[in-house]
């Protein structure tokens, strides 16, 4: 804890394919709320899609409104082709190669790596990303550290990856550490690597895919970049589905993926903010004078989340998905009875632009909330 600065707030922006675009209204709320210019998030950390945003908002950490209106162009003119390949060619040899693999019980070799190509999405941000910001946001000191987190499939861990103040050390845990890094497009790429449907990335010896995967304590890196303060912008609303009235038809491959993806980007999140809140509790008990021998520290925290379910909004916006990926998804089972597989998936400006929009009510919503907490 010997990191931590007096009032140094973090933001945290968990993963969620496509829904990833929600973060970026909140984050245009956060921008007219505060209306210095100035940025009000010295920690930032990021998980899959939450990474990009991440990286994008650390290379204007010094410029935050440039940041915030550079994600929304982004967001705003998004396609699925910009984030992986549509045609019809690959996603069937993409298909094909897993269904022989398995109806040949593996004797034939045909190496099957995902469902979807993301290589346009690698092509992209090389063009475009300008992570030297990064540096220059942390040499002007507006910016004390920013991390990325990837899962290792060799090792098992969750490794994040920082770029920070030269006092940041680096941190070891049980299946969880911190490196310090000068971030790139493959950490970028790992992060964001959904198990299964893009490709995992090689980073040094080991292929990593998304972080959300090995991270059981999602809040650790903010924390230990110094943070005593977190602000967390989620992609999924916390209302509980009802339990079916009549006996349910047996899940698809593609719910279970849905499902499980919901698991990897929020549960664990929420299961360490309940844990933070629970440290807090007792350390209010314990004696001023005895607090600094447990090494702990009491962290506030603000949860912006949306206020609808995403996947309602999806169903909207289902047909514009490209004719292979809607095939695709109909033979993983992950169309009509259930539209979270989609959901983070559904790269198009339509949608994207909705949960932005749907974003930026949410947080203007929260006003009084966002400014108690960055201002105290």
């Amino acid at each position: 804890m010997s990191n931590t600065q007096p009032n140094c707030t973090a933001l945290i922006l968990p993963g969620g394919g496509a829904r990833g675009a929600y973060q970026v209204g909140v984050l245009k709320a956060v921008n007219e709320l505060t209306a210095t210019g100035k940025n009000p998030f010295p920690i930032i950390c990021g998980t899959s899609a939450g990474s990009i945003n991440a990286a994008v908002l650390a290379s204007h950490g010094h410029e935050f409104s440039v940041g915030v209106e550079r994600l929304e162009q982004f967001w705003r003119s998004m396609y699925c082709a910009r984030v992986y390949r549509t045609d019809a060619w690959t996603v069937f040899k993409s298909g094909m190669r897993f269904a022989l693999t398995l109806l040949s019980g593996g004797l034939i070799k045909t190496d099957p790596r995902s469902f979807l190509d993301n290589m346009p999405l690698r092509l992209f941000l090389e063009k475009h990303l300008q992570l030297e910001g990064i540096q220059t946001a942390l040499d002007l000191g507006e910016l004390r550290g920013v991390a990325v987190t990837a899962s290792g499939y060799s090792s098992a861990t969750a490794t994040s990856y920082f770029q920070a103040q030269d006092n940041i050390d680096e941190w070891q845990r049980t299946r969880r550490k911190g490196l310090a890094s000068t971030l790139n497009v493959q950490h970028l790429l790992a992060s964001a690597a959904l198990p299964i449907l893009f490709p995992a990335e090689r980073i040094g010896n080991e292929y990593f895919g998304d972080g959300g995967m090995r991270m059981v304590a999602p809040l650790s890196p903010a924390i230990h970049l110094g943070a005593n303060r977190i602000m967390v912008i989620g992609t999924r609303d916390e209302k509980p589905d009802l339990p079916p009235e009549s006996p349910a038809e047996y899940p698809s491959a593609g719910e279970i993926g849905g499902y499980l993806m919901d698991t990897i980007f929020m549960d664990t999140l929420n299961a360490d903010l309940a844990r933070m809140r629970r440290i807090n509790k007792t350390l209010e008990l314990v004696p001023e004078e005895r607090r600094q021998q447990t090494g702990l520290i009491n962290i506030n925290s603000l949860v912006i989340k949306p206020s609808k379910d995403l996947r309602y909004v999806t169903q909207a916006h289902v047909n514009d998905i490209p004719r292979s990926v809607q095939i695709l998804l109909r033979t993983l089972g992950g169309w009509g009875r259930d539209w979270r597989m989609a959901s983070y998936l559904l790269f198009e400006s339509a949608y994207c632009g909705e949960l932005i929009d749907l974003g930026y009510t949410d947080g203007m919503n929260a006003e009084q909330e966002i400014v108690h907490f960055l201002e105290n």
